[in-house]
C-alpha cells in the first residue's frame, strides 16, 4: 500500500538541474600573446563568430610541469573575443587554484565532442593553436541555401547550422558552417566546416579549387597543391584520426 504525504514547497524559487552548452577551448600553450595572434587569425575577421558564449578552459592538455597561464589575462583575452569564461577542467593542483583564484569554478566532468576516429589516406596540416570544441547547442536549424555567387570579400556563416550554396565560391570569398557545407557549383574561394569544434562536419563542392579548406580547425591551404585526383572535381572532405592526429581526408564523388 503505498501513501501520498504532502510536501511544502518554497513560494519564491525552485531548484532544478539544467544543462549548459559550453564552448571548450582546450589550451596547449600558456603563451597568451601566441594564443592572442592564432585567435585573432582564426575569429578576427567573423566579428559574429562568438556571441559571449559561455566558455570552459581545458587544461588537461599543458604538460604535467608547466605553469598555469596568467589567468587574469586569459579571462580578459576570451572576453575580448566576444566569450565567457566560467569554468576549468583538468590541470595540475597548483593550475587549478590559480584558476578557482581568478574566479573560474571547477567542471571536471565537462566533455567535449568526440573527434573523428576512422583512419583512411590523409592529407593535411592543423595550426598550432587549439579551437574551440563545443557540440552545437540545442536542435540543429535547417541549412541556410545561398542561391547567389559569393563575390570576392563576401563572407556567410551558418551559425548552428548546415550551409548550402547553389552558386560559385570565388576566389576571396569565404564560406562557414558549424555544420556541413555543400556547394553545388567551384569552390574557389575559403571553406571552413564545422567551425565550431564538430569533427563530423564535411564539405562537398562539385569543383573543389580552394584557397582553404577547414573542419574543426583543422586546415590545408592552396599553398600545398592539391591532388590531380580531387583537383577541380567533385569531391568530400572530412576529418579522420590516425596515429600522427587529425587529418582531412578528401575523396572524389565520381569516378
Amino acid at each position: 500500500m503505498s501513501v501520498a504525504i504532502a510536501g511544502n514547497a518554497p513560494a519564491t524559487f525552485e531548484i532544478k538541474s539544467a544543462n549548459l552548452p559550453l564552448v571548450a577551448l582546450r589550451l596547449k600553450s600558456t603563451d597568451l600573446d601566441a594564443l592572442a595572434a592564432e585567435l585573432s587569425r582564426q575569429y578576427g575577421d567573423i566579428p559574429d563568430f562568438f556571441d559571449n558564449d559561455p566558455l570552459v578552459v581545458d587544461l588537461s592538455p599543458l604538460p604535467a610541469d608547466a605553469p598555469g597561464p596568467d589567468f587574469v589575462a586569459l579571462i580578459a583575452l576570451l572576453r575580448f573575443h566576444r566569450l565567457a569564461p566560467l569554468a576549468f577542467k583538468g590541470g595540475t593542483a597548483q593550475q587549478a587554484a590559480a584558476a578557482l583564484a581568478a574566479g573560474l569554478v571547477g567542471a571536471p566532468d565537462a566533455a567535449t565532442v568526440k573527434t573523428a576516429t576512422t583512419a583512411q589516406q590523409a592529407i593535411g596540416q592543423s595550426p598550432p593553436a587549439a579551437p574551440a570544441e563545443p557540440p552545437l547547442a540545442g536542435a540543429q536549424l535547417p541549412a541556410l541555401v545561398i542561391d547567389k555567387p559569393l563575390r570576392s570579400g563576401q563572407q556567410v556563416y551558418a551559425r548552428g547550422r548546415d550551409l548550402v550554396v547553389m552558386a560559385m565560391v570565388n576566389a576571396g570569398a569565404e564560406v562557414i558552417a558549424d555544420g556541413h557545407i555543400h556547394v553545388y557549383a567551384p569552390l574557389r574561394g575559403k571553406a571552413i566546416a564545422g567551425a565550431r569544434g564538430n569533427a563530423d562536419a564535411r564539405i562537398f563542392a562539385l569543383s573543389l579549387e580552394p584557397e582553404l579548406i577547414s573542419i574543426a580547425g583543422i586546415y590545408r591551404t592552396t599553398e600545398n597543391a592539391l591532388p590531380p585526383e580531387v583537383w577541380g572535381r567533385a569531391t568530400q572532405v572530412r576529418l579522420v584520426a590516425g596515429p600522427e592526429g587529425e587529418r582531412l581526408v578528401m575523396e572524389p564523388l565520381s569516378s
